[in-house]
């Protein structure tokens, strides 16, 4: 039985993401129901993509009793509100990242998805790429010996997009790109928190951050380094240093297509659209949807590759960053 998609916002990233099912067989995915507060627009996304139900209300989806799980697609600001709309109403959430503004926003997510027993998990879908797949198995078998630098890179020029630099809009490089950097790190270290997390960074007039870089230390003397930046374009690779070799994640970093471990170079292509796509290889959203579909068929209330506990710490790393930079959004002082 195909598992039922209800989506909440009609934005360029809902759009990518059913180009990406539609990757997938319809005997395991279907979009049942989209739904935006605009009823124009979510009627004209309905239409370019064939999903029956169109709702103007988030409140209707909620409503909605033929859904199996709803994907988040609206503004960063919105993740905390709109979630526990669908969380209180015992949907399962797949949220986009970031999960949220804070992480005590992100703790109340979690604490309403125990509540109501149902499936939650950030949207972080690298972990789900084939590459961070294969990333997770080299370092079980302990391929490059024993890790002790992890380098994570992502600067993509967007000073020209509102969302990217607006901070009522939950802007800046940390909560746009630098979420990625980070999840990288904690991949690499299985969830572990850090001893110490340095970091320094230049501010935008808005007041949210335009470039950072971060060093963080983790027991046994590893480290990791991350820079992000809005305004400048970087390599966006990710580097794991070993004792015995190095695995290197081609750019884009995020959501890679490429594998160096040492000198040996491996390709994961990814399947092509059949509509044109507002980001880089977002047919890999397919990857998340397929995790999802697996938790939810094995009854699962969070995912064993994205876990919540990863997200709380992110989030909590996140926090500290902006607190030595001087980001503050006016979701803090709730």
């Amino acid at each position: 039985m195909a598992i039922r998609w209800g989506l909440c916002g009609a934005g360029k990233i809902s759009h990518d993401f059913s180009v990406a099912l539609k990757t997938l067989p319809a005997e395991d995915h279907q979009i049942a129901a989209i739904a935006s507060r605009s009823s124009d627009r979510a009627k004209e996304f309905a239409k370019k993509h064939s999903i029956p139900k169109v709702y103007g209300s988030y409140e209707e989806l909620a409503r909605d009793p033929d859904i199996d799980i709803v994907y988040l697609g609206v503004l960063h600001t919105e993740h905390w509100k709109v979630g526990l709309l669908f969380l209180q109403a015992g949907k399962n959430v797949l949220c986009e990242k970031p999960f949220a503004m804070n992480s005590r926003q992100v703790k109340d997510l979690v604490e309403a998805a125990r509540k109501t027993n149902v499936f939650l998990m950030e949207a972080i879908w690298s972990r789900c790429f084939p590459v961070h797949a294969e990333v997770r198995k080299l370092l079980a078998e302990e391929a490059v010996g024993e890790v002790k630098l992890v380098k994570a890179y992502f600067g993509s020029p967007q000073l020209h997009i509102p969302c990217s630099v607006e901070k009522e809009l939950g802007g800046g490089a940390l909560l746009d790109i630098g979420v990625y950097c980070l999840q990288f790190v904690l991949m690499v270290f299985n969830g572990e928190r850090p001893e110490s997390v340095q970091a320094s960074g230049v501010l935008l007039d808005s007041g949210v951050d335009e470039s950072v870089v971060v060093v963080m230390k983790f027991s046994r003397k590893r480290m990791a380094l991350c820079a992000f930046s809005i305004a400048a374009r970087f390599s966006n690779d990710a580097v794991i240093s070993g004792t015995k070799g190095s695995i290197r994640v081609l750019g884009p970093m995020h959501c890679p297509t490429t594998l160096v471990l040492n000198d040996k170079k491996t390709e994961y292509p990814l399947p092509e659209p059949c509509l044109p796509l507002n980001f880089t290889n977002s047919t890999g959203l397919r990857y998340e949807a397929e995790e999802v579909r697996q938790c939810l068929l094995k009854g699962l209330k969070e995912s064993p590759r994205m876990p919540l506990a990863d997200s709380v710490l992110l989030t909590e790393i996140m926090d500290e960053i902006r607190k030595q930079v001087g980001v503050v959004f006016s979701q803090d002082r709730k």
